[in-house]
């Protein structure tokens, strides 16, 4: 297990307590109420803790090496998904899967960001990180579903888009711009999750939902905070500050209107228990899929541009 700086209290205990489990003497059962003494004490600071946590914690926590992405949350939370590559262009985008799908018998076209575990991994993956034909592909999975008249769920979890000089050439803002006004008006339903990270336009770009959520342990930004302390800075060591003033985490969202929920997390992160974090995931889901199943094609549209319509604020003065 991976701990984070801030988890250092916790990770003490659990040493100890992996310790003591070691120990083999013929009288063990003396050694269990300490055992369960620290086990207690474990879960109650893991409580403290993770319901103080600052914005930078919950951008750490969004990026822990073993949270779960896009494939775990599939495969945890649909009976039968079929992956489909390429778009019908230039190749097929590793960092983006998605495919046909069916959640609780729900048939569902579900794409998603998807990052690597170790080196070759990550390396195969981009990093998360999509070129112009991994937008491409999403875009051609969502009209696919539009088509079919089924429903898309996308799961967000990037650091951005591909800044290479490669993806730009092959119109990186041209992709995730024709995929915001597609989406804008496709005729099924969308639902949106950022399940780690959900950086700039490279999370936008197959984001635009009906219903946008966020897991609680996640942020979603039009900046790093890393980005925004060296711009504004010219250096890193201020990203703290950054990440409190960007406003970025699930709580401060949904405060500000631009999500329409937060899905909690187990205690210590999605990281600590996969099966619950699915859970919770998939019971948004289907929640959200039944509500949008009763709108026509007509009324979704409206409802997504309206809801984006209303973002913000804006005072209109005479001249």
């Amino acid at each position: 297990m991976n701990y984070l700086d801030f988890e250092k209290p916790i990770a003490d205990l659990e040493k100890k307590i992996e310790e003591l489990n070691a120990i083999r003497i013929p009288e063990n059962d003396v050694l269990r109420p300490e055992i369960e003494r620290l086990q207690q004490r474990v879960h109650d600071l893991r409580v403290s803790i993770f319901s103080n946590l600052t914005p930078w914690q919950k951008v750490q926590l969004a990026r822990h090496p073993e949270r779960p992405y896009t494939l775990d949350y599939i495969y945890k939370i649909c009976e039968h998904f079929t992956e489909l590559h390429g778009d019908r262009k230039m190749s097929d985008d590793k960092a983006v899967v998605g495919g046909f799908a069916t959640i609780d018998g729900i048939s569902v076209m579900i794409i998603g960001q998807q990052k690597g575990r170790d080196t070759k991994s990550r390396q195969y993956r981009n990093f998360g990180m999509s070129n112009p034909e991994g937008y491409r592909k999403a875009l051609r999975l969502m009209k696919l579903a539009e088509k079919f008249d089924i429903p898309v769920i996308t799961l967000l979890d990037t650091p951005g888009a591909f800044p290479g000089l490669e993806a730009e050439e092959r119109g990186q803002a041209e992709a995730i711009a024709d995929n915001l006004r597609e989406m804008a008006v496709l005729k099924v339903p969308i639902v949106t999750v950022v399940i780690g990270e959900g950086a700039s336009g490279g999370a936008l770009g197959i984001g635009m939902g009906n219903e946008v959520y966020m897991m609680e342990n996640t942020w979603y930004s039009v900046i790093s905070p890393e980005s925004c302390s060296s711009i504004l800075w010219k250096t890193w060591e201020y990203k703290e500050q950054a990440a409190e003033a960007l406003k970025l985490t699930a709580t401060d969202l949904m405060e500000l209107k631009i999500i329409d929920g937060v899905i909690p997390e187990p205690v210590g992160g999605a990281h600590r228990d996969y099966d619950g974090a699915a859970a919770a995931l998939k019971k948004q889901l289907l929640e959200s899929l039944r509500r949008l199943k009763k709108l026509n094609a007509q009324e979704i549209v409206d409802q997504r541009i309206d809801k984006y319509a209303n973002m913000g604020f804006y005072d209109e003065k005479n001249a």
